[in-house]
């Protein structure tokens, strides 16, 4: 949109949409143009698709189920997968790792809110002796895979408006944890206006937009518009591993997968675990009129996710989305620039905002939308999209709430578990619990090692090898 203030404006007002500027005289100079710069963020065609086809135009249809399969999925050889295919595909990782084809990819955009913790939730001191960082935890994955390929890594860190200043200030001030600063690139999450009911742009006060974070999917239009994608292209990248931040048991860089994905001509694959029970809040993945879709906990029916094979009683639609992805750099453009753009999708919300004279509102029931894009809605996209079955205990226990599952508290268990298992896996003696929870505290930095394979090649080198005690790290 142009950067006329008048011109911006004016096209509010043509576009029915003139309230957002009802109190534009009231404001201070340094107000009316941060009003301005917000409002010249939206796109208002967009607004007014949105608003027609998810607000105004009727009730949202339910999703139609009819034919819904479960989707098939590449199975672990521990669980009956071909061992010689898994064998190709770390080859083949490891091939692309080592021309610097593969670059990470870290969804960062939220704060700590929901654990009680008012910083960026990237920074949150996550491990169970040190307390490294989210943050820290993954550069050091990234930056020992770069050292093991012979290839340093780029890392790309999405971010939103709310935390960009203090995600960059936190890496410079931890000089970025031993990576090159100009491999570590940070772009903002786009953002989207919330709606009323009768698809009114909100205000959160007299002089700012309800803006929101427009969903993981938003990361894909992010990529583009920030020049990031042109980059890979100029570093020969063609490959992203896409992650989420709360999660620091996740293989940032997992070169079997990468082969997978490549191997098979893919151009988004995605991990999957076996849900811990049938009312897990996972995705599923299934396959839907001959698409591979993934389906939210919340759209499944109950009766689908507590269906099981009669065969052996497991469930039927059993595989969960955790959210790891490995996706082509150009079927990403393609997403973004709107060939086969994601759709977005509707959340009834409580919005702050303000009344017809300007004083605040806290609604105590929904009295807005917002729009959001989910990025598993680009599967259905790709071409050739596959899964592959993972271990929870390798590569997923996120850190979401501030008791309970999904905890601080549960992640610190299954870290001590995963490094427990390392240990056992290497010869050394841990007592251990029947859950596999060790009876004492124990840290291993990634640049020690990163998965099970590297920490028993590292341990095989010490000599002597230190005591297996309360508190020692790695």
């Amino acid at each position: 949109m142009t950067r006329d203030p008048n011109g911006i404006i004016e096209a509010y007002r043509r576009a029915g949409q003139g309230q957002v500027f009802a109190f534009v005289d009231r404001l201070s100079p340094g107000s009316r143009a941060r009003l301005l710069d917000e409002a010249a963020e939206v796109d208002l065609a967009e607004v007014e698709r949105l608003s027609r086809t998810l607000v105004t135009g009727g009730a949202a249809r339910a999703l139609d189920l009819a034919g819904l399969a479960p989707a098939p999925y590449e199975r672990m050889p521990a669980r009956g997968g071909d061992p010689t295919a898994w064998s190709a595909a770390r080859a083949a990782g490891e091939e692309a790792l080592r021309a610097g084809r593969v670059a990470a990819f870290t969804v960062a955009g939220g704060q700590g809110t929901r654990l009680g913790y008012d910083a960026p939730k990237g920074t949150f001191p996550v491990t169970p002796v040190r307390g490294r960082s989210l943050f820290e935890v993954f550069a050091g994955k990234i930056l020992a895979a770069g050292r093991r390929h012979g290839r340093p890594i780029h890392w790309f860190v999405m971010t939103s408006h709310q935390n960009h200043a203090a995600t960059e200030a936190f890496f410079g001030e931890n000089r970025h944890f031993g990576l090159d600063p100009s491999r570590v690139h940070f772009l903002r999450q786009g953002r989207m206006p919330a709606v009323d009911f009768s698809g009114k742009i909100l205000l959160e006060s007299e002089g700012s937009l309800a803006l929101s974070p427009d969903g993981h999917g938003g990361s894909l239009r992010a990529l583009e518009r920030s020049g990031a994608l042109d980059l890979m292209a100029s570093e020969g990248i063609d490959t992203l591993s896409y992650f989420q931040v709360d999660n620091p048991l996740v293989r940032c860089i997992d070169p079997a997968f990468i082969g997978w994905h490549l191997n098979r001509r893919s151009q988004m694959s995605s991990k999957a675990v076996l849900k811990a029970y049938p009312l897990e809040k996972l995705g599923h993945f299934c396959v839907l009129r001959g698409k591979l879709v993934v389906i939210e906990y919340s759209d499944l029916p109950e009766a689908y996710q507590k269906e099981t094979d009669p065969s052996d009683g497991s469930l039927r639609y059993g595989a969960g989305s955790i959210a790891i992805h490995v996706i082509d750099r150009e079927f990403i453009r393609d997403m973004a620039r709107g060939s086969g753009s994601l759709p977005f999708h509707r959340a009834d919300k409580k919005i702050a905002t303000v009344d017809a004279e300007g004083r605040p509102v806290r609604p105590q029931k929904a009295n807005g939308v917002k729009f959001e894009l989910f990025v598993f809605d680009a599967i259905p996209s790709a071409g050739n999209p596959i899964v592959i079955e993972t271990e929870r205990s390798d590569d997923f226990s996120p850190v979401k709430n501030a008791e309970g599952v999904d905890s601080p508290r549960t992640c610190r268990a299954d870290q001590l578990r995963q490094f427990a298992r390392w240990f056992k896996a290497a010869g050394a003696e841990v007592p251990t619990d029947p859950s596999g929870l060790p009876e004492m505290a124990l840290e291993v930095s990634p640049l020690f090692g990163y998965d099970e394979r590297t920490f028993c090649e590292s341990w095989s080198r010490l000599d002597p090898k230190p005591a297996v005690t309360d508190g020692l790290c790695l």
